[in-house]
């Protein structure tokens, strides 16, 4: 008897590791081409390495070395100061996709998704197949460690080639070592810019970055303190959709569904939750175990119809205004400077913050489109610009009445760089690389107002240094006409030539001091003024 094909098809069918499918879609991690790939590694190692600093509250110091070695290949270093990783979790964390302590944890973070080092580890093995090589040590009494690892992607399980213990001069901290396929160039989207970005939206970290060229750079540290820790908090009932919803009731411990509300979301406190039972018709003492898919979407249903309270905030720690700025001023040469963080929103019960900083003037060319930074939880993103929403918002705004000339469609054009950052427990990347934020209309609309705050601080600049500059040319103008207006109205009026001219000099004086005076002013705004009298000079200008 001849089988049925559909038995032969399911002999054919197997499980597939997770390694295996990012094995086999690598673009999908930032593994697009080689020149990318340099990029990604560097930054994955990176954000783990200011991470681990920040939790462990230690000012970082990070070294970056790239070397190269032939033949596209490259030898990726980089070294920190951090707290180090106790040896059993050194493989996990290297060599295991989705390992990691951050994706249930509800407070703002660089890394999340457990996939970032552990992918660079996979792509390293796969384009040379040389393992990692990690050392790692948690402080001065312990013995520092050394493994050499490979990712089983059959398995997605660590293969230790090498586990020992060294000796390593540094108290703690963890240096990664590997050895990729990659080309490198510099522009935009290089690793140069990546650090130089990073060092702007991290003003408390020093970057010690060795090029491929054996050029050293050192970017200090502005500032001598950490940022706030951010405080993880429970998810928001808003944010919360029909599947997740049935997960939390099926996982939870709470016996009624008043508890459950109060224990498992923010911002839900006894009288919120027996409000939302009452609009959902289901008793308050319901054990959340008995509720029926209808039960729980009428429960959906009525929390959308609840006014709750806006979720916490400590959960986001932004920049600030002032350090942004700090951090702009030190990478960035310009003659003017402002920065704005607006007040806390949310998307889908996600909360979130908009930063953004401009600078103006410079040796950036007039004629050129403005050079647009974009940041998200202090990581640059180099990538894919035109798909991001921080693009659409500055293309959407109306830079004419900022004195930056502008075409429909498209980027301003005038000497000007725009670093636009957003900070968010979740920020909606469009894609697991990573590179562009998602076009929510919330976030739009947040960047949107932003940029006009900014955008009107820059210009009562640029219009009074442009009034200024007209009235400096009409003087010189008449300054050089000087003896011929002289000659001429001497002869008019049968007056000395000599009196008249000394008397339009007092009167082009005058108008001297004048100018000198407000160029001063139009100068005074910037870092040797105090923000808030900058913002106080503007808006008597705007007046």
């Amino acid at each position: 008897m001849v089988s049925p094909i559909a038995e032969k098809l399911a002999e054919k069918q197997r499980d597939v590791s997770v390694a295996e499918f990012f094995e086999r879609n690598r673009h999908l991690l930032g593994f697009d081409n080689k020149r990318k790939a340099l990029l990604t590694v560097v930054k994955e190692a990176v954000d783990n390495a200011l991470d681990a600093c920040e939790e462990a509250r230690i000012l970082p110091e990070i070294a970056v070395e790239i070397v190269e070695m032939g033949n596209d290949r490259f030898r990726v270093t980089v070294e920190d100061n951090g707290p180090g990783i106790v040896r059993k979790q050194i493989p996990n964390i290297f060599a295991k996709l989705l390992y990691g302590s951050k994706f249930h944890s509800m407070k703002q973070a660089r890394g999340q998704q457990g996939i970032g080092i552990s992918a660079a580890v996979l792509y390293a093995q796969m384009t040379t197949g040389r393992p990692a090589r990690i050392k790692s040590r948690i402080d001065e009494k312990h013995p520092a460690h050394y493994f050499e690892l490979m990712l089983n992607t059959q398995k997605n399980e660590p293969e230790i080639l090498k586990d020992e213990e060294i000796q390593w001069k540094k108290e703690r901290g963890t240096r990664i070592e590997m050895d990729i396929e990659a080309t490198y160039q510099k522009g935009d989207q290089s690793v140069d810019a990546y650090i130089k970005g990073t060092a702007i939206v991290n003003p408390h970290a020093t970057f010690i970055y060795t090029t491929p060229k054996a050029e050293q750079l050192i970017f200090a540290r502005a500032v001598e303190k950490l940022p706030k820790e951010p405080q993880e908090i429970k998810p928001h009932p808003y944010g919360v959709e029909l599947g997740m919803m049935l997960k939390m009731i099926k996982a939870t411990e709470s016996r009624t569904m008043q508890s459950f509300l109060t224990n498992e979301f923010s911002r839900v406190g006894p009288g919120t939750a027996k409000e939302i039972c009452e609009k959902a018709s289901i008793s308050p003492s319901e054990k959340p175990g008995n509720l029926q898919l209808a039960n729980i979407e009428k429960l959906m249903q009525a929390i959308k119809d609840t006014k709750i309270i806006s979720p916490p905030t400590d959960c986001i720690v932004p920049i600030g205004e002032e350090l942004l700025e700090k951090g702009l001023k030190k990478e960035v040469a310009a003659e003017f400077y402002t920065s704005i963080t607006r007040s806390p929103e949310i998307y889908r019960g996600i909360p979130f913050v908009v930063e953004v900083a401009v600078a103006y003037g410079g040796q950036q060319p007039s004629d050129e489109q403005v050079r647009l930074m974009r940041f998200a939880n202090r990581v640059p993103l180099l990538y894919q610009q035109s798909a991001c929403a921080a693009t659409k918002s500055v293309i959407q705004t109306n830079w004419k009445p900022y004195g930056m000339q502008q075409s429909g469609g498209a980027l301003p054009n005038g000497p000007l760089t725009v670093a636009i950052h957003l900070a968010s427990v979740w920020p909606p990347f469009t894609s697991e690389a990573k590179e562009a934020i998602a076009h929510y209309p919330e976030i739009i609309k947040e960047i949107k107002l932003a940029i006009q705050e900014v955008g009107r601080r820059l210009g009562a600049y640029v219009n009074k240094k442009r009034r200024v500059g007209l009235e400096r040319e009409r003087v010189n103008i008449f300054e050089r006409y000087i003896p011929e207006v002289a000659d001429t109205i001497a002869e008019l009026a049968g007056i000395s030539k000599g009196k008249i001219q000394t008397e339009l000099e007092k009167m082009l004086a005058k108008n001297k001091d004048f100018i000198i005076s407000n160029t001063a002013k139009v100068e005074a705004l910037d870092e040797s003024e105090p923000e808030s009298k900058i913002k106080m000079r503007v808006k008597e200008d705007e007046e």
